[in-house]
């Protein structure tokens, strides 16, 4: 069961409002007004706005759009108790059961329309579409959810399901592209990519090939989607049931009624529990969460991720969970008196190929404790992290976003920038120090003269020396100027900026700027 671009949908945006949720300064998610305009997902920021300039921005709330999607998630339990929660708007379930029960795969689906439907309808979500598919696998029936007609005629007319029927995944999935191995996020852009250059661009190209063949050229990643392309199932041969030792819990001798304090020992948990299988080569791709309050209430989710869970995604969907939980009117009557997280479901880890330098320092397994246990003591808004955003000027490139929705285990993603390019900004490397409040300083010529800078960006004569504070001191070298005219549309936010590298006579390298014929030192180099 899938429903497109829940994060707006748990935003409460009408279909008729142009509405985008922004992550990492990407459209992750869009209303239907908002696509009928162009917007499309994964586009940045500047380029949805050029489709649609009256957009509404939206920031990304994880722990929203998991407090909303609990209700569905709580009403499919009644119709199956086990089923696996992917993330906030899309859910698997195993069929044959409940289809032997309710009459077959096409009542089934009908069925679990006519569940989240009425789920929607009391939570005033009415107009949110829905997608049911089943198939021969979660892959198979993800694909198929996203197939089938999901706007709202369709669902008031039963016609938003897709069903394959038995044996038929293969030749369901054999003519589409293989981009949806990474729409459902099985396999990465980069692998995407390179089937794509070598000519494989249907899910058939690619199951045809010999699986010795794929392994010998993509190893485990590639025999694993070879797999998927070919209509099998997405539980590998290699994947076995941990024993009942690899569990984690923690029963507390006094119930704690505080959500951060509850998470902090989430993380304790998980971190135990990655580290344990990471001791035996493996990782965890689907995980039981269960929390019981002193009164036995409980709460118990599958959560599953085919590129294994992580400490930090484990502690996400823990957060997920519980948020949801107390949300609901009258679901804790206590505190809670027991966590517990159970691997369901693991696999040998195939590691990362790491550099000839670099990988994780003690220092880097420091900060992290650090910031666990600041975020348990302070609360998950008090600690954050940058995460790049994206921009031509030091102080946009990077955000600071709170550090429990962040993945803290494995910075990379966060940090590393996205592909521009950004016309103006200034050239690599990038400044040691960003100034928050840009210093104010003069930049003169040999006679002690202000230096301007023409609309074209010519110097009015070579820059002299740096005054900053009073205090004067002679330039050993400069290079310059890279001109920024960013939002020329809007007036009120529209620069014109002109910056600048220069070194000073003492070797100290800054990163400077004009802007309305004054001077500011944005950066400093190490």
């Amino acid at each position: 069961m899938w429903c497109p671009d829940w994060p707006v949908v748990a935003a409460g945006v009408a279909p008729t409002v142009p509405a985008i949720v922004l992550h990492a300064n990407r459209v992750i998610a869009r209303s239907p007004a908002a696509a009928m305009a162009g917007v499309q997902s994964g586009q940045r920021r500047r380029e949805a706005q050029g489709c649609c300039p009256e957009l509404i921005v939206l920031d990304h709330d994880p722990a929203r759009d998991a407090r909303q999607f609990e209700a569905v998630v709580r009403a499919v339990a009644e119709l199956s108790p086990r089923f696996d929660v992917v993330e906030p708007g899309w859910l698997c379930l195993a069929a044959r059961g409940p289809s032997r029960y309710f009459g077959g795969d096409e009542a089934l689906a009908e069925r679990l329309t006519a569940i989240v439907t009425e789920v929607l309808d009391s939570l005033g979500l009415a107009s949110a579409p829905v997608g049911v598919g089943i198939a021969d696998g979660r892959f198979a029936s993800s694909i198929a959810a996203r197939r089938a007609d999901v706007t709202i005629a369709a669902r008031r007319a039963g016609s938003n399901t897709a069903v394959v029927a038995p044996g038929g995944s293969a030749s369901s999935l054999a003519p589409l592209t293989v981009g949806w191995l990474r729409e459902v996020g099985e396999a990465t852009p980069e692998l995407v990519e390179l089937f794509t250059r070598l000519g494989l661009r249907t899910l058939g190209d690619l199951a045809a090939l010999p699986a010795g063949d794929v392994y010998a050229r993509f190893g485990s990643a590639g025999l694993h989607v070879h797999r998927l392309a070919g209509g099998g199932d997405d539980r590998p041969p290699g994947t076995t049931d941990p024993p009942a030792e690899w569990r984690t819990e923690r029963v507390f001798d006094e119930p704690v009624e505080h959500m951060e304090t509850v998470v902090f020992v989430a993380k304790q948990l998980a971190d135990e529990l990655v580290a344990t299988l990471a001791s035996e080569g493996r990782v965890c791709t689907r995980v039981i969460v269960t929390a019981e309050t002193e009164h036995s209430e409980r709460s118990e989710r599958a959560w599953y991720r085919a590129v294994g869970l992580s400490s930090a995604a484990i502690v996400e969907r823990v957060r997920w969970q519980l948020e949801g939980w107390v949300a609901q009117p009258g679901a804790l009557s206590g505190g809670i008196a027991l966590l517990r997280l159970v691997p369901d479901q693991v696999r040998g880890d195939d590691g990362d190929q790491l550099g000839l330098w670099g990988g994780r320092s003690q220092a880097d397994h420091d900060a992290l404790r650090a910031v666990t246990r600041l975020t348990g003591l302070f609360g998950d808004h008090a600690v954050c992290v940058p995460a790049w955003r994206g921009g031509r000027l030091p102080a946009e490139r990077y955000q600071w976003v709170p550090a429990p929705t962040a993945d803290l285990d494995d910075p990379a993603g966060r940090l590393a920038p996205g592909d521009g390019p950004w016309p103006g900004g200034s050239p690599p490397p990038s400044p040691a120090v960003v100034f928050v409040e840009p210093l104010d300083a003069e930049v003169v010529d040999e006679q002690g003269g202000p230096i301007g800078i023409s609309g074209r960006g010519e110097v009015s004569a070579p820059p002299a020396a740096l005054v900053v504070r009073g205090a004067q001191r002679p330039l050993r070298t400069w290079a310059g100027p890279w001109l920024i005219d960013q939002r020329w549309w809007e007036p009120r936010r529209h620069r014109r900026v002109a910056q600048f590298q220069v070194v000073t006579d003492d070797g100290e390298a800054y990163l400077i700027a004009a802007e309305r014929q004054r001077w500011w030192i944005l950066a400093a180099y190490a």
